[in-house]
């Protein structure tokens, strides 16, 4: 049961973040989704498609684990690795989304000066 609080929990936070991005970058009709090693922007997409990615990725990654961990057995001696695996699995999505806010933020900030 704590595993599916814990995606649960993850999943809200991604939601939660994306929502409040979506305001922050309220201004921009396109948001960079991936930079190339010079920092020049590869491809942008809209801003609500951009914000949406990470939420689905979380449903849909975070899902299949809970259900994995759910109705498949573990196996002998790995039973106490499910719940700190989804922690971590939901602490690198979020640290990963807001990675990709903080690169947002710094090359929209490059493009105003």
């Amino acid at each position: 049961m704590s595993i599916v609080i814990v995606s649960v929990i993850s999943v809200l936070m991604v939601c939660a973040l994306a929502y409040r991005a979506d305001a922050l970058f309220y201004s921009e009709e396109r948001l960079p989704m991936q930079w190339w090693i010079t920092g020049e922007v590869t491809w942008s997409a809209p801003r609500r498609l951009a914000l949406a990615f990470m939420p689905a990725l979380a449903i849909v990654l975070l899902g299949f684990v809970t259900i994995m961990a759910l109705y498949v057995p573990a196996r002998a001696g790995e039973e106490g690795l499910v719940l700190p695996t989804m922690i971590g699995m939901g602490a690198t999505l979020i640290a990963m989304q807001l990675l990709h806010f903080w690169l947002i933020g710094k090359t929209l900030r490059r493009q105003v000066r």
